[in-house]
């Protein structure tokens, strides 16, 4: 086709969900009550950690930057989700798209590297914890974050640009809530292939290596926990991992089904389900999954909600034993 008779794109229609009829007001309304509890439960997580003595050690350092990940993807995917939703569509200009999808992206890809990073200091806890302090100091942990965020940035930004390379005539329709990569690329009049070899480049080294890394370090977990003689030995090294292992299974679970097998068209609307799944309720449970589990940041929660009832110098609750990094079921 003569690029004469094409007509550029500058804007982007997502269909999100349709034929919705009566329950266009429920689904917003669900979905609105989700993301107020995303955001209540992330900020809480954030704030404790920041404030309270008990929570210092790395875990719970690595715990808030997850939060803080879940709070930007909610943020960044939601409030189109809603619009979508009580629209039945929207338009969105295509810098807005491609920014959507960079936005979202980055933080997407250092969860990837996070959970790798937080499957490697239970590795140290439990199969080195004589040399735990000293292996995973406070600079070696901001050292870490500092690295998973410059590696997601520059990942997504070199893939961004790629994506923006290329040309988009006529069609500007996609079935989707948001701005992700392979319906935006399916739009293109131009060839995909760089685009796609970049995305499959950084997949490797975002995606497919820190779930290596994951897997053996839970295979050297494992090992090590096999040698533990006492059942409750083994009872209490098991927990302090469970919660990460809920975490990364959800997560990869969908993440593996959407972006590292081939998208069919038939399969759209399970690709929706599915990125509802990660998008929406992952950042939701994340922090019911790690919370509900641990007994420090219960007790950080406890105190905080004490210190907004004394009366004086004396709280108004009785005061609660402090819990050490060993009663942590995290």
């Amino acid at each position: 086709m003569s690029m004469k008779n094409q007509t550029l794109v500058s804007e982007i229609v997502l269909l999100g969900f349709q034929n919705l009829h009566n329950f266009k007001i429920p689904l917003f309304s669900l979905f609105l009550l989700i993301y107020i509890i995303t955001v209540w439960e992330n900020v809480l997580i954030i704030v404790l950690v920041s404030t309270s003595r008990n929570l210092q050690s790395p875990m719970y350092f690595f715990l808030q930057q997850l939060s803080l990940c879940d709070l930007l993807n909610s943020t960044v995917i939601v409030p189109t989700l809603l619009q979508t939703v009580i629209n039945g569509g929207v338009t969105v200009p295509f810098i807005g798209c491609i920014t959507q999808f960079s936005f979202f992206s980055v933080p997407e890809s250092f969860e990837c590297l996070l959970l790798a990073v937080m499957s490697y200091d239970r590795y140290v806890a439990i199969c080195i914890p004589l040399r735990y302090s000293s292996i995973m100091s406070h600079r070696v942990c901001v050292t870490f974050i500092l690295m998973a965020w410059t590696i997601g940035l520059s990942c997504v930004l070199l893939l961004s640009f790629n994506i923006a390379a290329l040309q988009f005539c006529n069609q500007n329709i996609i079935n989707h809530f948001f701005c992700d990569f392979f319906p935006v690329v399916e739009l293109s009049c131009s060839s995909t292939f760089r685009a796609q070899m970049v995305a499959t480049l950084m997949s490797v080294l975002v995606i497919i290596s820190p779930f290596i890394l994951i897997i053996v370090s839970y295979i050297c977990i494992a090992h090590a926990i096999l040698k533990i003689v006492s059942n409750t030995g083994r009872q209490k090294a098991f927990s302090t991992c469970s919660s990460h292992l809920a975490v990364v299974s959800i997560f990869y679970g969908t993440l593996v089904s959407l972006y590292m097998i081939p998208p069919r068209k038939e399969s759209q609307n399970i690709s929706k389900v599915l990125s509802l799944l990660y998008t929406v309720v992952t950042p939701l449970i994340n922090p019911l999954i790690y919370s509900l589990r641990s007994t420090d940041i219960k007790e950080a929660l406890y105190t905080q909600w004490a210190l907004h009832f004394q009366t004086g110098n004396v709280l108004l609750a009785p005061a609660r034993p402090r819990m050490t990094h060993e009663t942590v079921q995290l």
